[in-house]
């Protein structure tokens, strides 16, 4: 079985903070958010921060743990067997122990798990991300900044994931 570590999942979880603060920097494309998001920086300061980056932490971690299922394959390969393979003993219990000990490394790569973080950017990040910003009304730097933000984090935490969990 594909057991999650935890520690490692907390880990990647700090990973949309640190590329948040590189990525919205005022010298790389915080200026141009903000312009577009429309907010001052009087409302950025008077934000509780605290709150904001627990919230955003706790999100993280929750991203941390879906990507896990995206990025390591086995995941997939062994639900095919659930709930048969919780129950030592049984065939299905035995065939997914023989299925780990043979392919429970096969892609387990930080490049595969950042190609699969870069898809999931691009095929469900940015579409999200899309679709709320034209309600919006808002512009297509908006969408850029955001989309190219979330990209990039979910390669490096597929990476890390797939890697390390």
């Amino acid at each position: 079985m594909v057991n999650i570590n935890f520690v490692v999942v907390a880990l990647a979880a700090l990973i949309p903070l640190i590329i948040g603060a590189l990525w919205y920097n005022p010298r790389v494309f915080g200026n141009m958010w903000i312009k577009a998001s429309g907010i001052t920086e009087d409302q950025i300061k008077s934000g509780k921060m605290p709150l904001i980056f627990g919230l955003t932490y706790v999100a993280s971690f929750l991203i941390a743990i879906q990507l896990c299922t995206i990025v390591i394959h086995q995941f997939g390969a062994q639900s095919m067997l659930i709930p048969d393979v919780m129950n030592e003993g049984t065939d299905a219990y035995r065939l997914g122990g023989e299925l780990m000990e043979k392919f429970g490394g096969s892609y387990r790569t930080f490049k595969h798990g950042a190609f699969h973080g870069t898809i999931t950017g691009l095929f469900i990040a940015l579409p999200i991300i899309t679709i709320i910003s034209l309600f919006e009304r808002k512009s297509g730097k908006y969408i850029f900044v955001h989309a190219g933000y979330f990209v990039i984090t979910l390669a490096l935490m597929g990476g890390v994931l797939c890697q390390f969990v």
